[in-house]
């Protein structure tokens, strides 16, 4: 596995250069010698926070971490990532999918079908008036959301606003 190792507001010590290559390292029997792991270490204040990402063909898989020590950080991240690629690898195996870039042993052993595979359990239809992003912000307040889809007025295309964290909005914009 190739590491690119960052950070922000961090010095990358040998120290933990090597306490990720170890914890994350364990995740090479899934993958091919050539997969790419892109992590970022962060601080701000007593977050200690970690985010890996592995783009493998078609999805990525990604965690993100935080704790009050780098070293918790890193032991969450590699646990939550493992339960990712099993779930991951049941998808794979249950749509006959490519393997693209884990190991075949991987694929090939320990299938369990998961009893908890994502199930859609309700369904609503709305009208969608167009309207300004500005006005859906208020909209989704209203409604006590944290996102809401509307028709943009201006682009005449379907977006989405949300709540992010510190109070700021974000707009989902299609890119035809």
């Amino acid at each position: 596995m190739n590491f690119m190792i960052s950070g922000k507001n961090i010095d990358v010590t040998e120290g933990l250069r090597t306490a990720i290559e170890d914890k994350l390292g364990k995740l090479e029997r899934y993958f091919t010698p050539d997969t790419k792991v892109i992590v970022t270490l962060s601080v701000e204040k007593d977050r200690q926070k970690i985010e890996v990402t592995i783009p493998v063909k078609g999805n990525i898989i990604r965690s993100e971490q935080v704790s009050n020590d780098m070293y918790v950080s890193i032991d969450l991240v590699e646990e939550v990532i493992e339960r990712q690629l099993h779930r991951y690898k049941n998808k794979i195996i249950d749509r006959k999918r490519p393997s693209g870039d884990f190991r075949q042993e991987f694929i090939d052993n320990d299938y369990e079908h998961e009893e908890d595979t994502i199930q859609i359990l309700r369904s609503k239809k709305f009208d969608i008036k167009p309207m300004y992003p500005e006005d859906a912000c208020v909209q989704m307040e209203l409604l006590g959301h944290n996102f809401f889809v509307f028709n943009n007025a201006e682009t005449d295309q379907i977006n989405v606003v949300y709540k992010r964290k510190g109070g700021s909005y974000g707009l989902i914009e299609p890119d035809l």
